[in-house]
C-alpha cells in the first residue's frame, strides 16, 4: 500500500486527506468524524495488518486526520500555512498506518505521532528558509527544541544558554549559532528599492554586482572566442605545412611547447632558422586573421 493508495480519504463525499482552500470547512469536517474505540481500531488494523486490506486503512486514517490538525497547530509559529503543515502531516498519518503492528498492544494514535511530526519537522526544515539552518540530526533536535525554549525565555542571555546547552548536550558555542540562524532573515536578491524610506536596506543586487559575470556579456565574450577559434583554424589552413606543424608545435600544444632546437634538429637546420621561420608563420597568421574579420 502506498500513499497514493490512501487518497483521498473522504466523508459524506468530501476529500479530507488534503484541506484545500477552505481550510475551517476542513477542520469541521474532520472534528466531525467519530473516534475509533479501542475495539474498533483493532478490528481495523487486524484487516489492514493480516489482509492488506485498503478499505480499513481508509478508515483508520479518516478517524486520525483531527490527531494531525492538532499536532500542526503547534507549529504555527514558523509562518508556515496550516494546510501545508497539516498535509504534511497527513503523509505522516499515512505512513504510520501503513507500519502499524496491532499485535504490539499500543494504540494508533501513540504510534503516529512519530511519523507525524517527523513529516512536519522536515516540511519546516525545507521552507522555513531559503539556506537550511539545520542539516545534521543534532541541529534539528537543537533548531527545534530552542525554538520552543525561546517562546519562554526571548534573547537568551549567557547563564540561560549554558543551562540550554547542559539540557541538550550540546555546547553553548552551538546554541549561540543556532540562535543567530534562526534570528537571521531571507532578503530578495533583487528586490525594488523603497523609494520612500531614506533608511532603507537596500537589496543585495545593488552592492553584490559583479561585471564580470553579466549574462549577456559573457555570452558575447563567448560568441567572440568561438568566432577567434574559427578564424584561426582557417588562417592555419593557408600557411605551408612546415610553418603550421612549426606553430602548432611551439605554441598550440596543450601538453608541452617543443623548443628551437629541437625542431631545428628534426628539420635538420639551425634553430635561428627555425626562429626565423616561426616569425614569418605568425605573421601570415595574423595577416590572415585581420582579413577574415
Amino acid at each position: 500500500m502506498t500513499n497514493a493508495q490512501l487518497q483521498p480519504v473522504t466523508a459524506n463525499n468530501m476529500p479530507l486527506a488534503v484541506p484545500g482552500n477552505d481550510l475551517d470547512a476542513y477542520i469541521q469536517a474532520v472534528n466531525a468524524v467519530p473516534v475509533l474505540s479501542v475495539e474498533e481500531e483493532k478490528t481495523l488494523a487486524e484487516r489492514l495488518y493480516y489482509h492488506d486490506d485498503l478499505e480499513a486503512a481508509r478508515s483508520m486514517v479518516l478517524a486520525h486526520l483531527r490527531f494531525v490538525v492538532h499536532i500542526a497547530r503547534s507549529y504555527s509559529g514558523y509562518g508556515l500555512a496550516l494546510s501545508d503543515l497539516i498535509q504534511e502531516g497527513n503523509v505522516g498519518l499515512m505512513k504510520a498506518v501503513r507500519r502499524f503492528d496491532p499485535t504490539k498492544g499500543v494504540r494508533l494514535v501513540s504510534f503516529a505521532v512519530h511519523w507525524i511530526r517527523a513529516e512536519i519537522h522536515e516540511f519546516v526544515l525545507r521552507n522555513w528558509r531559503i539556506v537550511k539552518v539545520a542539516t545534521t540530526k543534532a541541529q534539528r533536535k537543537l533548531f527545534f527544541n530552542l525554538r520552543g525554549a525561546k517562546k519562554k525565555l526571548g534573547r537568551l542571555n549567557p547563564e540561560e544558554t549554558d543551562r540550554i546547552a547542559e539540557d541538550l548536550g550540546v555546547t553553548s558555542a552551538q546554541v549561540k549559532e543556532m540562535e543567530g540562524r534562526m534570528g537571521a532573515f531571507d532578503a530578495a536578491f533583487d528586490a525594488p528599492a523603497n523609494e520612500d524610506e531614506d533608511n532603507a536596506v537596500p537589496a543585495p543586487s545593488q552592492y553584490l554586482h559583479a561585471e564580470g559575470n553579466d549574462p549577456a556579456e559573457m555570452l558575447a565574450d563567448y560568441d567572440s572566442a568561438e568566432q577567434n577559434h574559427e578564424q584561426l583554424g582557417q588562417a592555419l589552413t593557408e600557411l605551408d605545412e612546415r610553418g603550421r606543424d612549426i606553430l602548432q608545435r611551439r605554441w598550440l600544444n596543450e601538453d608541452s611547447k617543443a623548443t628551437l632546437q629541437s625542431l631545428a634538429d628534426e628539420y635538420g637546420v639551425s634553430a635561428e632558422r627555425i626562429r626565423q621561420l616561426e616569425n614569418n608563420a605568425i605573421k601570415k597568421l595574423r595577416g590572415a586573421m585581420t582579413a577574415a574579420a
